[in-house]
């Protein structure tokens, strides 16, 4: 089991990842701040609306990714009820590059790239309450 922020405990359903993406991963983490914890709705919203479009679009892509694959894995899952219940910033490959300055010498330049994962859960609130509707309609 894994627990959020708002500890929530969620079951973990689908995962996605992206590989190296050129943008810094500070950048990234900010965006993934917002929607972390949320649900997947509000989540593409919030990324919709973004002023960060390049970072936001990857992370759009990304839940995007993960919410086909749970309907992929599992066909009678509620896609309205599934939450980002994880979302990791990490650091990539940084590519080294140099910059001629002053008397000869040369500055080193690091371009950063970020990887990220995306965990998309159910909460066990919800499946709870679709147990116990699911038992009531069958007494």
């Amino acid at each position: 089991m894994a627990t959020t922020k708002q500890n929530k405990t969620v079951r973990i359903v689908s995962n996605a990842q992206v590989g190296p993406i050129r943008v810094t991963p500070r950048k990234v983490g900010v965006i993934a701040d917002l929607v972390r914890a949320k649900d997947v709705n509000s989540a593409v919203r919030i990324l919709k609306f973004s002023p960060a479009k390049r970072t936001a679009g990857v992370i759009l892509k990304l839940i995007m990714s993960a919410v086909a694959n749970a309907s992929q894995k599992h066909p009678s899952l509620d896609v309205d009820q599934l939450m980002v219940s994880e979302i990791l910033v990490g650091a990539g490959p940084t590519m080294k590059r140099f910059m001629p300055r002053a008397k000869g010498s040369a500055s080193r330049i690091l371009k950063r790239t970020s990887r990220v994962s995306v965990s998309i859960g159910e909460s066990l609130k919800t499946a709870s309450v679709k147990k116990s509707a699911n038992q009531a309609e069958g007494k």
